[in-house]
């Protein structure tokens, strides 16, 4: 399921000019062996749990300027600083930059894999409003992970929702100035008097 999550979305950041970009990852291990093009920034989480750690170690607020990024991953957040974590992606992307971020999927029967681990996803649609919240607008939800049909056999096509991963993907849009009115000419309509 990772191979397969890592490998869609370097499709995604390749396939849009992601420069510079950033990728959060939940552990060393679950950071891609292959890097998107351009500059960047691999960090994932420290093994305290509370601290980042990969290119750069540092906590949140993330060391990088306002708007300073293209693109950023957020594979599999935990929810102990998902709202601050949110804020800071939020903060730290482009106008008209992308956010991919993957959460399990709560309605997958895959839960029955990690939640005897403790594993406490975030729901998805609070990812989503708390990032609209942020001025983020979600272009996409696609699922990742083998198909179940509705006899619950593995490899059907009738329900997609039931991926073992949900793909959430957001755009930053910003309000735009508004234009300059074309000019009128300017004249005298009648006689002025003195």
């Amino acid at each position: 399921m990772r191979t397969a999550e890592q490998r869609h979305l370097l499709e995604q950041v390749q396939g849009f000019p992601a420069q510079p970009w950033l990728w959060l990852a939940p552990c060393a291990t679950w950071l891609p062996a292959e890097t998107p093009g351009g500059r960047g920034v691999r960090l994932h989480r420290a093994a305290d749990g509370r601290a980042w750690a990969g290119d750069v170690n540092c906590a949140l607020p993330l060391p990088l300027p306002s708007e300073a990024v293209n693109a950023i991953v957020l594979q599999h957040v935990a929810t102990v600083e998902l709202e601050m974590l949110l804020s800071e992606c939020a903060r730290v992307l482009m106008p008209g930059g992308r956010l991919w971020m993957t959460v399990l999927n709560r309605y997958s029967p895959y839960r029955a894999r990690w939640q005897w681990q403790g594993a406490r996803p975030p729901s998805a649609t609070h990812c989503q409003l708390r990032l609209q919240r942020e001025g983020l607008r979600v272009r996409s939800v696609r699922h990742l992970g083998p198909l179940w049909s509705e006899s619950g056999q593995a490899g059907g096509k009738a329900l997609p929702a039931l991926r073992a991963v949900r793909v959430l993907e957001f755009e930053k849009r910003t309000q735009a100035f508004i234009g300059p009115e074309a000019a009128r000419p300017v004249g005298w309509r009648g006689p002025v008097a003195t």
